[in-house]
């Protein structure tokens, strides 16, 4: 029995290496695991909880548009098939109601800029949406060539078609 004994021993004390390793293995699984978890936690804070926040702060900067509305023209087209002539109304965006007075002092020189262009224009020119997207950039250029300054858009970011008939 002193042997049964023994070998009993033996066994208890060859066994108790492996459970520490498994102790000690499964410890460090879930430590990672935790880890893990907390780093995916974190990172989802950070981007979710950000999103707004930013969302919000460019909410705030966002100004509305500014608009000056142009008297309607009444042109004569060049000559093509016969007479034909233009009546649009064009509206002018700008970055702000200084952007505005600057439109009303020189409204004199665009509204001449504008007459020469639309004066120069066939009927065929005009008739797609091509032909209507060029002159939208050319009645840009005009009004911004008429104001003096040093930017390039000189307070005018845009311009509309308020109507647009050929006749």
């Amino acid at each position: 029995m002193a042997k049964t004994a023994n070998l009993a021993v033996v066994a208890d004390s060859a066994a108790a290496p492996a459970k520490k390793k498994k102790k000690s293995r499964l410890l460090l699984i879930v430590v990672v695991l935790v880890l893990l978890a907390a780093a995916g936690g974190g990172a989802a804070w950070w981007f979710v909880g950000r999103t707004p926040a930013a969302a919000e702060h460019k909410a705030e900067v966002v100004k509305p548009p500014v608009f000056q509305t142009l008297e309607p023209f009444t042109v004569n087209l060049a000559e093509e098939n016969g007479d034909h002539y233009l009546q649009v109304s064009i509206v002018y965006q700008v970055i702000d109601d200084k952007a505005v007075d600057q439109v009303k002092t020189y409204l004199p020189i665009i509204r001449n800029r504008i007459l020469m262009l639309l004066s120069a224009k066939r009927p065929s020119e005009l008739n797609t949406p091509e032909g209507k997207q060029k002159l939208v950039s050319e009645l840009v250029t005009a009004a911004r060539e008429s104001i003096p300054g040093t930017t390039p858009e000189r307070g005018v970011t845009g311009a509309f078609l308020g109507s647009f008939v050929i006749q």
